[in-house]
């Protein structure tokens, strides 16, 4: 059903179609097109998939879009043996896209996720085509940047740096490139004022990996979203429109992540890829509960802002909308732009046809079943449909309805679009990559890559990179002052920066970072106490801030004796929060006193926190020791889990189990040996994991516990070698007190060297 809310007559020549103006070209070769909008330009592309005309199949799986620059193929996917679980990895592989021959790999393991059911690979890369150099986010959060030959620029772990959360769905979408900067979309629950968990966008530098703005535009999220920024000029700024895990659509200025405006429409969080038709228009598009009723699912035309909003984040009211149809639930199926008619495939397997000046149903033709993830891909004419339950289609839309020109039954699930190229479709599927078409056919012209010179407007402000930092004693951390224009363009290089403390009028804590500035260089002694704060660089009048952490490196010890305990808790007991530079842990951990001893404790006060896992030191360690005193309250009915992630791996005493368990994802890793455990009784826990000198190649993890008032035992209670070790990774505590009954306790925490 379609209602109008006003009146939304578009003149096609403002639509962002195949043909649309050179200005809506966006920077990264990706899988949504040069315009962003599922339309991929070419002809020759085919009409059938046959014996005859199937070219290769790769053997990877997946669930994402290849995108291809300069004859490449990059695609994102997994490897799995049905004899070995924990043989599972994940791969950003390149192609040559003609033949199918592979020209390099890199591949790589999972580790502390909470992915299932080998829910990998579903995503995509992007090219930067002026360089050739590829990015891509993992399901874990690993993200990285390479050459074109395969030669690694840079790697992060945001579990580890941003502390990003993990979820069951494995869905990571696709990062985005605008000039200068690489944007990755995830959920993240950081420290200071981003330790809430929000969904966030992070702009990191495309050729060094340091983290230029980050932005929350939203509110609590409902779940996780991996809509990937579109891209748009608004007076002079570049900006971006995105889908939220809070149900918001939000614009954001790109170049300093500034959230400008944002709409509430869902209840869920809005995974579908918005489309830009106006310079005042947005279509969007969701399949979780609406805000005004119980149905699911609709499609909205938005008025939005024409000009670039001052002031804060400006909330669109329900007004803004102008119009709705409610036959449209697409949990994360994008719609395809042609023109002025929308295509879209609906949750009930359906595809239908929308003109977009009204929000009006043209047609609509049952394909399947149902339909999760694929979106349809235009060009040469034709719709490529692939489905959940799949089915493969080629359709000729018309105006009045369309018209099958090819079905194929694969047998395995379609959840990735498929993309165009010389003639050839390709798809990504749970059995193989592959390639059907014209053998000879011939790539369209692809314009020139946009040209990123800098700014000559005068320099207006100034912008501090990174943005946020991290670093262990003895570390140091350099910085680079760029001069932006008014509209956020980078002018140039600044020198001469006054560095100076910076605590915000706002700050619950007043904290500051334990290491000194050379120069632009920041250094922390060797003998620095793990600590957080801001600080100030001043050029020319003009300011800007930027925030970091000293975190745990080797010799961290940590019995929290120090602690003042100020506070009060729900139950009157005095607590202090745990150390700031500790991520996500202040609203989910409390100091307080124990059997006459200071410890941590896990809060019970939100059973959204009952599991929780917070890192504290260097993800550059390998080859090191970590052991604490841990307990968990309780009877002999009710346990909770109290653990240590030792490089990347949970070691972890499983009170209702009666179990000590190494694991890192549970379907990938995970190996147990009874242990008997007392509610309310200290035992000690030790952990190591072994590797080569340089942290690769097969391993063995360990772990052993005791009850705290006994010696230590000569042997570990548990050892287990592993294939393929995580080469390094950051320290962290961890606890789970299911439906938050019983707490758990932590005490006397020491990392030290193995050698």
């Amino acid at each position: 059903m379609t209602t109008p809310r006003a009146l939304c007559i578009l003149g096609i020549s403002l639509l962002m179609s195949a043909a649309a103006p050179a200005e809506t070209q966006v920077d990264g070769v990706n899988w949504r097109g040069p315009h962003q909008t599922g339309v991929i330009p070419g002809a020759g592309y085919p009409e059938s998939w046959t014996a005859e005309n199937s070219l290769w199949t790769y053997p990877v799986k997946g669930g994402g879009t290849p995108v291809i620059f300069d004859g490449k193929l990059y695609a994102f996917g997994y490897y799995d043996d049905p004899k070995d679980l924990s043989n599972v990895r994940e791969t950003l592989l390149c192609l040559d896209a003609a033949t199918g021959k592979k020209l390099w790999e890199h591949v790589f393991s999972d580790y502390i996720s909470d992915v299932v059911y080998n829910r990998y690979g579903v995503g995509a890369p992007i090219v930067d085509p002026s360089t050739g150099h590829v990015y891509l986010q993992g399901s874990n959060g690993r993200c990285m940047a390479f050459t074109g030959d395969g030669k690694k620029l840079w790697e992060l772990s945001l579990v580890e740096e941003l502390a990003r959360l993990t979820f069951p769905n494995g869905r990571t979408g696709s990062p985005a490139l605008d000039g200068p900067l690489v944007i990755f979309h995830c959920v993240t629950a950081n420290w200071g004022t981003t330790a809430p968990a929000r969904d966030r966008l992070y702009a990191f530098d495309k050729l060094t990996g340091e983290l230029v703005w980050y932005s929350t535009a939203g509110t609590v999220p409902d779940d996780s979203s991996f809509n990937m920024p579109v891209f748009a000029d608004l007076d002079g700024h570049r900006v971006f429109y995105t889908g939220l895990g809070c149900g918001n659509v939000a614009c954001i200025d790109a170049r300093t992540g500034k959230p400008l405006w944002r709409f509430q429409l869902a209840k869920g969080g809005v995974n579908s890829q918005v489309i830009p038709i106006a310079p005042d228009k947005i279509i969007a598009i969701h399949g979780k509960e609406n805000v005004d009723t119980t149905a699911k699912g609709r499609l909205v035309c938005l008025k939005i802002p024409a000009r670039y909003p001052e002031g804060g984040q400006q909330l669109l009211e329900p007004s803004a909308e102008l119009w709705r149809n409610d036959e449209h639930v697409a949990f994360t199926s994008s719609p395809t732009l042609v023109g002025d008619k929308l295509y879209t495939t609906i949750a009930t397997g359906s595809l239908l046809c929308v003109d977009v000046n009204t929000g009006k149903t043209l047609w609509k033709k049952k394909l399947g079943p149902d339909q999760l993830h694929a979106s349809p891909t235009h060009g040469d004419g034709k719709l490529y449909v692939p489905l959940a339950d799949g089915k493969f289609f080629i359709v000729k839309p018309g105006d009045a309805g369309c018209e099958i020109l090819a079905e194929k039954e694969l047998h395995v699930p379609c959840f990735g679009a498929p993309m165009l190229w010389a003639g050839k479709c390709y798809l990504m599927t749970k059995d193989g990559l592959h390639c059907f078409g014209d053998k000879d056919g011939k790539p369209a012209p692809r314009p020139a890559a946009p040209p990123s010179a800098l700014s000559t407007a005068p320099v207006a402000q100034l912008q501090v990179v990174p943005a946020e930092f991290a670093m262990p004693p003895g570390g140091s951390q350099d910085f680079t002052l760029w001069g932006l224009d008014s509209k956020g363009q980078r002018v140039k290089k600044l020198s001469g920066a006054r560095w100076e403390t910076f605590i915000p009028p706002t700050a619950r804590v007043k904290s500051t970072v334990d290491a000194k500035f050379d120069g632009d260089t920041l250094k922390a002694g060797a003998d620095a106490k793990i600590s957080a704060g801001a600080f100030k660089a001043t050029v020319d009048n003009l300011s800007a801030t930027t925030r970091g952490r000293v975190v745990a490196g080797i010799g961290y010890t940590e019995d929290f004796e120090s602690f003042d305990l100020p506070l009060k808790n729900a139950a009157g007991e005095a607590v202090n929060f745990p150390p700031l530079p500790w991520l996500g842990a202040r609203i989910k951990w409390h100091v307080l006193e124990n059997e006459g001893s200071k410890m941590i404790a896990n809060r019970l006060d939100n059973i959204l926190f009952q599991r929780t896992m917070n890192f504290f030191g260097d993800p550059e360690l390998s080859n090191y020791v970590l052991e604490a005193d841990v307990a968990t309250d309780g009877n002999r009915r009710v346990l909770s889990t109290v653990g240590l992630v030792n490089q990347r791996y949970l070691i972890a005493l499983v009170g209702n189990a009666q179990i000590l368990e190494i694991s890192s994802n549970h379907e990938r890793l995970k190996k147990s040996v009874k242990f008997p455990i007392k509610p309310n009784k200290f035992y000690r826990l030790k952990t190591h994991v072994e590797s080569n000198s340089d942290g690769s190649g097969p391993g063995v993890v360990r772990a052993k516990a005791w009850p705290r008032d006994e010696a230590e035992p000569a042997e570990w209670t548990l050892e287990v070698p592993v294939a393929i070790v995580h080469e390094k990774g950051a320290p962290a505590l961890f606890a789970f007190s299911p439906q938050s009954q019983k707490r758990v306790y932590i005490d006397n925490i020491k990392l030290s060297s193995s050698q």
